[in-house]
Protein backbone atom coordinates (compact mmCIF):
# COMPACT_ATOMS: atom_id res chain seq x y z
CA UNK A 1 0.00 0.00 0.00
CA UNK A 2 1.12 3.59 -0.91
CA UNK A 3 1.22 6.26 1.64
CA UNK A 4 -0.89 9.46 0.91
CA UNK A 5 -0.43 12.76 2.45
CA UNK A 6 -3.52 14.35 2.31
CA UNK A 7 -7.04 12.77 2.16
CA UNK A 8 -10.63 14.15 1.81
CA UNK A 9 -13.11 12.06 3.45
CA UNK A 10 -17.06 13.02 3.70
CA UNK A 11 -18.59 11.85 6.39
CA UNK A 12 -22.62 11.73 6.61
CA UNK A 13 -24.75 13.86 9.86
CA UNK A 14 -26.63 10.87 10.38
CA UNK A 15 -26.80 6.78 10.02
CA UNK A 16 -29.94 4.84 9.42
CA UNK A 17 -29.83 1.86 11.35
CA UNK A 18 -32.29 -1.06 9.85
CA UNK A 19 -34.94 -2.53 11.72
CA UNK A 20 -36.99 -5.86 11.35
CA UNK A 21 -40.14 -4.96 12.29
CA UNK A 22 -40.34 -1.49 12.04
CA UNK A 23 -38.93 1.56 9.82
CA UNK A 24 -35.63 2.22 10.01
CA UNK A 25 -33.94 3.96 13.00
CA UNK A 26 -32.07 7.45 12.17
CA UNK A 27 -29.36 8.41 14.82
CA UNK A 28 -27.92 12.03 13.91
CA UNK A 29 -24.54 11.71 14.80
CA UNK A 30 -24.12 14.48 17.73
CA UNK A 31 -23.59 14.45 21.38
CA UNK A 32 -27.46 15.13 21.74
CA UNK A 33 -28.45 11.52 20.62
CA UNK A 34 -25.02 9.93 21.56
CA UNK A 35 -25.97 11.17 25.43
CA UNK A 36 -29.74 9.71 25.12
CA UNK A 37 -29.00 6.51 23.37
CA UNK A 38 -28.38 3.00 24.87
CA UNK A 39 -24.80 1.75 24.53
CA UNK A 40 -25.99 -1.24 22.78
CA UNK A 41 -27.12 1.43 20.10
CA UNK A 42 -24.13 3.69 19.87
CA UNK A 43 -22.01 0.63 19.39
CA UNK A 44 -24.28 -0.43 16.04
CA UNK A 45 -23.83 3.34 14.73
CA UNK A 46 -20.17 3.13 15.06
CA UNK A 47 -19.76 -0.15 13.05
CA UNK A 48 -22.77 1.01 10.48
CA UNK A 49 -20.65 4.36 10.41
CA UNK A 50 -17.17 2.40 9.52
CA UNK A 51 -19.48 0.87 6.77
CA UNK A 52 -20.57 4.23 5.44
CA UNK A 53 -16.98 5.83 4.80
CA UNK A 54 -15.30 2.52 4.06
CA UNK A 55 -15.37 2.80 0.47
CA UNK A 56 -13.71 5.94 0.77
CA UNK A 57 -10.65 5.22 2.72
CA UNK A 58 -10.38 1.52 1.33
CA UNK A 59 -6.53 0.70 0.39
CA UNK A 60 -5.46 3.99 2.14
CA UNK A 61 -2.76 5.15 4.34
CA UNK A 62 -1.48 7.96 5.15
CA UNK A 63 2.07 9.51 6.47
CA UNK A 64 1.59 10.58 10.33
CA UNK A 65 1.68 12.49 12.12
CA UNK A 66 -1.27 14.77 10.66
CA UNK A 67 -3.45 17.66 10.92
CA UNK A 68 -7.27 17.00 10.38
CA UNK A 69 -9.61 20.34 9.37
CA UNK A 70 -13.12 19.48 9.89
CA UNK A 71 -16.10 21.57 8.07
CA UNK A 72 -19.63 20.82 8.68
CA UNK A 73 -22.06 21.77 6.10
CA UNK A 74 -25.40 21.82 7.05
CA UNK A 75 -28.50 21.00 5.18
CA UNK A 76 -31.02 23.96 6.44
CA UNK A 77 -30.88 27.06 7.68
CA UNK A 78 -31.79 25.77 11.37
CA UNK A 79 -29.31 26.92 13.94
CA UNK A 80 -26.31 24.54 14.57
CA UNK A 81 -23.73 23.72 17.19
CA UNK A 82 -21.14 22.66 15.07
CA UNK A 83 -19.10 21.07 18.08
CA UNK A 84 -22.01 18.50 18.77
CA UNK A 85 -21.66 17.27 15.62
CA UNK A 86 -17.68 17.04 15.34
CA UNK A 87 -17.55 15.53 18.83
CA UNK A 88 -19.21 12.02 17.45
CA UNK A 89 -18.02 12.60 14.55
CA UNK A 90 -14.54 12.98 15.27
CA UNK A 91 -14.71 10.33 17.70
CA UNK A 92 -16.20 7.47 15.05
CA UNK A 93 -14.34 8.82 12.20
CA UNK A 94 -11.06 8.31 14.05
CA UNK A 95 -11.47 5.15 15.70
CA UNK A 96 -12.65 3.58 12.12
CA UNK A 97 -9.56 4.65 10.78
CA UNK A 98 -7.34 3.11 13.39
CA UNK A 99 -9.54 0.01 12.97
CA UNK A 100 -9.22 -0.24 9.50
CA UNK A 101 -4.88 0.19 9.77
CA UNK A 102 -5.34 3.84 7.85
CA UNK A 103 -3.19 4.63 10.43
CA UNK A 104 -0.80 3.14 13.35
CA UNK A 105 -3.23 4.99 16.23
CA UNK A 106 -5.17 8.12 16.63
CA UNK A 107 -3.11 9.52 19.87
CA UNK A 108 -1.37 12.97 20.26
CA UNK A 109 1.10 11.17 19.06
CA UNK A 110 -0.54 10.64 15.73
CA UNK A 111 -2.72 13.36 15.25
CA UNK A 112 -1.46 16.86 16.26
CA UNK A 113 -3.77 19.07 15.51
CA UNK A 114 -7.41 19.28 14.74
CA UNK A 115 -9.15 22.60 13.26
CA UNK A 116 -12.96 23.19 13.05
CA UNK A 117 -13.61 25.93 10.07
CA UNK A 118 -16.98 28.23 10.06
CA UNK A 119 -20.29 25.89 9.55
CA UNK A 120 -21.43 26.54 5.49
CA UNK A 121 -25.21 25.81 4.38
CA UNK A 122 -25.74 23.59 1.32
CA UNK A 123 -29.24 23.27 0.87
CA UNK A 124 -30.26 19.95 1.04
CA UNK A 125 -27.00 18.02 1.30
CA UNK A 126 -25.66 17.90 4.83
CA UNK A 127 -22.52 16.22 6.13
CA UNK A 128 -19.11 17.17 7.24
CA UNK A 129 -16.25 17.28 5.11
CA UNK A 130 -12.70 16.02 6.82
CA UNK A 131 -9.04 16.81 5.79
CA UNK A 132 -6.18 15.07 6.80
CA UNK A 133 -3.36 16.13 5.58
CA UNK A 134 0.81 14.99 6.89
CA UNK A 135 2.46 17.33 8.51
Amino acid sequence: MAKTTEVLIISPLYIDLPRVRTSHKRVYLNMNAYGNTNTFTNNEVKKAYLEAIREQIKGLVIQTPVNITYRVLKPSKRRLDKMNVIAVVSKYLLDALTEVGFWEDDNDDFVKKETIMPTVYDKGNGRVEVIIKSC
